[in-house]
């Protein structure tokens, strides 16, 4: 029987109690050489939902997994007609306060990197220069026959040409870009195949129970032995791809600061984990810090 992912957490020990207090956070970065780890709780400010957060989608939303996406053409289907409708909504979101506060500390010199497990481009559109995109980008796709990648606009702009007349309203938004519809909406969708080779589209993404390509999980793990703490920004941790690099840090005896509003897997590791909202948390700590969170212009960084 083929196992499903981890898609949710169940507190099993008794955790640290939360704070509100920032200070730590802040003194972290007055230091410098902070490496951010970023989730899904970030963006929730910018119109994305979480996954397991309070209105997570995962209350009414199973992820896509690798596994059943390559197992048949009417999954793909389903995945692409709700992933095309998301795409609209998804691609006009902007950075909030919370991205920007990370560019700006990266401005300062204070991080030695930003990870982010977030597939919306958002850092990046903020002047966060240099992100680790952990599970890849909605902005590009992937052939899974001959490796061509192309952007997300481009085949976004076939779907299109191919369903035209395709106005589905959706009940929600999800962090992956997938949108919620049902089947009967879906209907008969024409998925369009690799203009190189005709082979299988993939958006450029790690899907739940599909593994992080190696050498970009050896890139984190470099950026975490050279950091001096990590800063774990709106992530549950549920998942083994961002959880291991909290055990890296702690074992090595490096502060571990989290601030996530619900207890997180990696809360025993932690220094502190502070339960407020991303964007009032982190302009409070820069303002501190006496750093300015602009709204200057977004880069275009989403494709």
């Amino acid at each position: 029987m083929r196992m499903r992912p981890t898609l949710s957490w169940t507190p099993t020990e008794d955790l640290p109690p939360a704070t509100t207090d920032l200070q730590p956070v802040a003194d972290a970065l007055s230091t410098g050489g902070v490496l951010v780890l970023s989730g899904a709780g970030i963006s929730t400010e910018s119109g994305i939902p979480d996954y397991r957060g309070e209105g997570g989608s995962l209350s009414r939303h199973t992820p896509m997994t690798y596994q059943d996406y390559t197992a048949g053409a009417q999954a793909r289907r389903r995945y692409w007609a709700r992933s095309h409708l998301g795409w609209r909504t998804f691609g006009r979101a902007r950075p909030n306060a919370g991205h920007r506060a990370v560019a700006a500390f990266g401005r300062r010199g204070l991080l030695s990197g930003v990870i982010t497990q977030n597939v919306d481009g958002l850092h990046q559109a903020a002047g966060s220069e240099g992100t680790v995109e952990l599970h890849g980008s909605l902005a590009r796709v992937v052939c899974l026959s001959c490796g061509a990648f192309s952007p997300r606009r481009e085949l976004a702009r076939r779907l299109e040409e191919a369903n035209t007349g395709f106005e589905p309203v959706a009940a929600g938004i999800n962090p992956d870009g997938d949108a919620d519809l049902t089947d009967d909406q879906v209907g008969d969708f024409q998925v369009v195949p690799c203009t190189v080779c005709g082979g299988i589209l993939k958006p450029d993404v790690v899907f739940f129970g599909e593994a992080v390509p190696p050498q970009r999980v050896e890139r984190c793990r470099r950026l975490v032995r050279e950091a001096t703490s990590l800063l774990v920004l709106g992530s549950s941790l549920t998942v083994m791809s961002g959880l291991r690099f909290v055990r890296q840090a702690a074992e090595a005896g490096k502060p571990v600061l989290i601030v996530n509003r619900d207890p997180t897997r990696g809360d025993r590791h932690a220094l502190a984990r502070a339960a407020l909202p991303l964007g009032t948390a982190l302009t409070t700590v820069a303002d501190r810090l006496g750093i300015p969170v602009d709204g200057r212009p977004a880069a275009q960084a989403r494709g």
